[in-house]
C-alpha cells in the first residue's frame, strides 16, 4: 500500500469515526439537556445509527468503512488487513472519536455535558464488571457479524453501511441502559478522554475486542465463499 493511500484511508476512518462520536454522543448530550423522557433512547439509538450507516457509507470504498477497532481486529485476525495497517487504523479511529468528543465538550452548554457525562458509556449499577464485559462482546459480536454480511461478502445486498447503522439502533435499544452499548472500543474512549474519566474502561475493549474476533473468525471459516471472497 502507497503512503498516500494509506493517509486517504486513515483520513476517512478518522472522519467516520468523528461522526460517530460527534452525533452519537452529542444527541445523548443534547437530550439530557432537554429533559430526556420516554423516547430519549429511541433518539439516541437512532442517532448513533445513522451516525455509524454514514461513515460507513463514505469510507467504505476506501478504507473499507471500519469505524471501529473490534472491526479492524476482525479484519485482521481474518487476513484482510496487515498489522502495521491495523494498528494504524485504530490509531486513526481513536484520534477521530477524540476529536468529536472534544468538539462537544467545547461547543455544549457546561450544565448539558454535567448532565449527561458527555455521552459516555457507563455500567448501570445493576452490571457488574463481568456482565458488562459480557453484554459488550455480544453486542459486538452481532454488529460484527452485520459488517461482514453486508459490506464484506461479496454476496451482501448492495445497502451501504445503512445495514450495520440498524442494527447498532437494535443494539442500544437492548443494550443502552445496562452499558451504554457502546460495540467499538474508540465510541468509549472518546468521551473517556475529553472527560478525564477512565471508570470502566477496559470493559469496553475487552467485550468487542473479545466479540469481533469470533464473530469475524465464524464468519470467515463457516458462512463466507472463499470462491467471491
Amino acid at each position: 500500500m502507497t503512503k498516500n493511500k494509506l493517509t486517504q484511508k486513515l483520513l476517512v476512518e478518522a472522519l467516520g469515526t468523528f461522526l460517530l462520536v460527534f452525533l452519537g454522543a452529542g444527541s445523548i448530550v443534547v437530550s439530557s439537556g432537554f429533559g430526556g423522557g420516554s423516547g430519549q433512547l429511541l433518539l439516541v439509538a437512532l442517532a448513533h445509527g445513522l451516525a455509524l450507516g454514514i461513515a460507513i457509507s463514505i469510507a467504505m470504498g476506501i478504507s473499507g468503512g471500519h469505524i471501529n477497532p473490534a472491526v479492524t481486529t476482525a479484519m485482521y485476525v481474518t487476513k484482510r488487513i496487515g498489522g502495521r495497517d491495523a494498528v494504524s487504523y485504530i490509531i486513526a479511529q481513536l484520534a477521530g472519536a477524540a476529536v468529536g468528543a472534544i468538539l462537544l465538550l467545547l461547543m455544549m452548554p457546561a450544565q448539558y455535558v454535567a448532565g449527561s457525562s458527555l455521552g459516555a458509556t457507563t455500567l448501570s449499577p445493576y452490571v457488574g464488571v463481568v456482565q458488562g464485559i459480557a453484554i459488550e462482546a455480544i453486542i459486538t459480536f452481532i454488529l460484527v457479524i452485520s459488517v461482514f454480511g453486508t459490506t464484506v461478502d461479496k454476496r451482501a445486498p448492495k445497502i451501504a453501511g445503512f445495514g450495520v447503522g440498524f442494527t447498532l439502533v437494535a443494539l442500544i435499544l437492548v443494550a443502552g441502559p445496562l452499558t451504554g452499548a457502546a460495540a467499538n472500543p474508540a465510541r468509549a474512549f472518546g468521551p473517556e478522554l475529553a472527560t478525564l474519566n477512565f471508570t470502566n474502561w477496559y470493559v469496553y475493549w475487552i467485550g468487542p475486542l473479545i466479540g469481533g474476533v469470533l464473530a469475524g473468525l465464524l464468519y470467515d471459516k463457516f458462512i463466507m465463499d472463499k470462491n467471491k471472497a
